[in-house]
């Protein structure tokens, strides 16, 4: 069995001193493994992410309670270029990229800020024009004009740039054609396989997170409601309802049914 590279204990992050965003959440993530992290808007997702990369303490949040452990040390209260270089990088949600600058630029980002593990820039470079091809081909370009699939890829290369074990990937699919988004979960995947990177991808889409984790976190108001692998998530009456789109006789729903729907989730079953 593969070792835990990071371990979330009962973590509880609150703002203001007051409001609970999250609360008792735990998640582990094995070397190697792609794992999904998936609910509704609103459910607590990007603060998990900001909670273990150390991005909380600019909208007056902190980790109140529990733990985020990195190979077995605390990260609690760590500052983020440090997590950084202990190879725990992330790509948000928004604010990926810089506009003004070109692509090339915005690769040399991490370097200059001191953010990057890499000994050999121009391979990792290397790598990540040939996993994204048209970025080669637009390396000159200003970055705010990239199209919305091109602004992830660019925001991916750059996480790459610092020499990442462990990739925290915020909605990779947002604002983007599908086709676009499973390109983009696709090479997630070929990263695992091909980089031997570790993944925690936080995602809407449960579908399509699912079908690259090997397992997956429910995360419903500030807390994990249940978890598995991503067949038994895949499998799970409530998940294919409530999240996969499917009735309870295993057809698609329709606008109708969901509106009209009101039974709860029985995450025991």
């Amino acid at each position: 069995m593969k070792r835990p590279l990071l371990e979330v204990r009962g973590i509880e992050v609150v703002y203001n001193r007051a409001a609970i965003a999250i609360q008792g959440v735990s998640l582990t993530v094995s070397e190697g493994q792609l794992v999904a992290l998936f609910g509704n808007n609103g459910a607590g997702k990007t603060t998990t992410l900001r909670a273990i990369s150390g991005f909380l303490g600019s909208d007056d949040a902190e980790i109140s309670d529990g733990t985020v452990e990195h190979a077995g040390e605390r990260l609690n209260g760590m500052a983020p270029y440090k997590i950084v270089r202990r190879g725990i990088v992330l790509v948000p949600e928004r604010e990926k990229i810089f506009e003004t600058l070109t692509v090339e630029e915005n690769l040399d980002a991490p370097v200059f800020a001191g953010g990057s593990r890499a000994l050999d820039r121009r391979r990792v470079l290397e790598q990540v024009f040939y996993y994204f091809p048209i970025l080669a081909e637009r390396r000159r370009q200003i970055a705010g004009y990239l199209s919305g699939g091109q602004r992830q890829m660019l925001a991916i290369g750059k996480a790459l740039l610092c020499a990442p074990q462990l990739l925290l990937v915020d909605e990779i699919s947002l604002g983007l054609a599908p086709r676009v988004a499973a390109q983009l979960l696709e090479i997630l995947q070929r990263f695992r396989a091909e980089l031997g990177l570790t993944i925690l991808l936080v995602e809407q889409n449960a579908a399509a997170a699912l079908g690259v984790a090997d397992y997956g976190y429910v995360m419903e108001h500030g807390r994990i409601a249940y978890e598995g692998t991503a067949s038994r998530l895949l499998e799970h009456a409530d998940i294919r309802e409530f999240y996969l789109g499917f009735g309870a006789e295993g057809r698609a729903k329709s606008y109708r049914d969901v509106k009209q729907y009101r039974r709860k989730r029985r995450w025991h079953g």
